[in-house]
């Protein structure tokens, strides 16, 4: 009876150090070491990678981030990204910020940009993320990573890449050949929409985390205008938005977290800090 006991206070305390891993700051953190992922058109793309230090664990789950932007702005060292990414490496997870082609910089991606500029825009800034994602897999024994277990992220910009990538890959890609050697096990968008949530299947229905304002004036918060420019404008391109996307993975039995801010603009594309705790337990 004592052994049993003991054996099953043990298996209760390894329980509980599993779940508080990925939930509470266990670790010290490494130092960011910054890559080279691609070079498009004689840019260097480049990667900061964020790691718990003194973890033995063979096989972690990876998250990578996108930073937001117009496609004309914003950086992967952005400090609320940076902050995010402390805090995920301190809780286990190797986290990846990354940057990419800002095609637009200097540049218009309102309503006077053509519809067919904006859905190229997104198809590079796709493939930039795909790119990263593909460098960090083919470095994963380095790493330690668990190709099974990544989480995708971005905000506003970066959301849009990324979620379009994830949702929409039958849009952003003549080949998704390239893109096989890994599966997404999660999603985290900050006030981002995908072309047509119509290509969300059981296939590629991830699991995710959703924060959007529901009076959002640049992306829209259920299916509408990008910028919500009128019909006539060459900008006039339709977007499924949050509330929209889960609607679909509601209808597909996947699970999400949606945040909806009654009355809330695009200022909840920033890092919703106040909320990290049931976000990393949802992912958990």
């Amino acid at each position: 009876m004592k052994k049993s006991i003991l054996i099953g206070l043990f298996l209760l305390s390894f329980s509980i150090s599993a779940q508080q891993r990925f939930i509470d700051d266990s670790f010290p953190l490494k130092h960011t070491e910054t890559k080279t992922y691609a070079n498009k058109s004689g840019e260097a793309l480049k990667l900061d990678i964020y790691q718990p230090e003194k973890d033995t664990m063979q096989q972690r789950p990876l998250i990578i981030f996108m930073h937001g932007g117009g496609f004309s702005g914003g950086s992967r060292t952005n400090p609320a990204e940076v902050k995010f990414a402390e805090i995920a490496a301190k809780k286990g997870y190797v986290i990846v910020q990354i940057s990419y082609r800002l095609t637009r910089k200097g540049e218009s991606f309102g309503c006077d940009y053509e519809a067919s500029g904006k859905m190229e825009t997104f198809k590079l800034a796709a493939e930039n993320f795909m790119d990263a994602v593909n460098y960090m897999v083919q470095n994963q024994k380095e790493y330690n990573i668990d190709p099974s277990k990544i989480i995708v992220g971005g905000s506003s910009a970066g959301a849009e890449a990324v979620l379009n990538a994830v949702y929409n890959e039958r849009l952003m890609f003549e080949d998704f050949s390239n893109y096989k050697n890994f599966d997404f096990a999660g999603v985290f968008s900050l006030a981002g929409a995908i072309v047509d949530a119509r290509y969300i299947t059981k296939e590629n229905a991830i699991p995710g985390v959703f924060f959007h304002g529901t009076k959002d004036n640049l992306v829209p918060y259920a299916t509408g205008p990008h910028h919500w420019c009128d019909r006539d404008k060459p900008g006039y391109i339709m977007l499924d938005g949050s509330k929209t996307i889960t609607e679909k993975l509601r209808k597909l039995n996947t699970s999400y977290l949606l945040y909806s801010f009654e009355g809330g603009k695009h200022e909840h594309s920033g890092m919703p800090f106040d909320y990290f705790p049931k976000i990393f337990e949802f992912f958990n």
